[in-house]
């Protein structure tokens, strides 16, 4: 059995209030956009991540430009990068205080690499599933 399909996603996706969003875009119709705001709509706050577009704001916070920048608890990282570009974010991810809960790789994306790298300092990591789809498909109607 793999870590993801051992953990509790119900409770991971209920309990996930601060979602910091790595990739987040401005564009209604890429998953960037629209899987976040399925989950501000279900009553998460969203901390937007993007190098490439400091400077913009997103769910009404600025965009930052990596996850170290982000001077509050986070309980899911939510990832939207490729698998290639991952092992880039592991020290941003190691460097944030306190460390995330969860890091959220969304479908398509896994690297058993850089999820062991998580493991190894507490992180439960869940590989290659969509939040939208999960929390839709376990009833979680709102964040709590």
């Amino acid at each position: 059995m793999s870590e993801t399909q051992s953990v509790d996603l119900r409770a991971i996706i209920a309990s996930a209030r601060v979602v910091a969003v790595l990739g987040a875009h401005p564009d209604p119709t890429r998953p960037a956009f629209y899987v976040p705001q399925d989950l501000k709509d279900a009553g998460a706050r969203l901390l937007p991540v993007n190098a490439q577009r400091v400077g913009e704001s997103l769910w009404g916070e600025p965009i930052r430009a990596t996850l170290a920048e982000l001077n509050e608890a986070v309980d899911v990282v939510d990832v939207f990068r490729r698998a290639e570009h991952l092992h880039a974010h592991l020290d941003d991810v190691l460097a944030m205080r306190p460390l995330p809960r969860v890091v959220w790789l969304q479908a398509g994306i896994e690297d058993e690499t850089f999820a062991q790298s998580l493991r190894d300092v507490g992180i439960t990591v869940v590989q290659n599933r969509c939040m939208l789809a999960d929390r839709r498909r376990l009833a979680v109607e709102h964040i709590r």
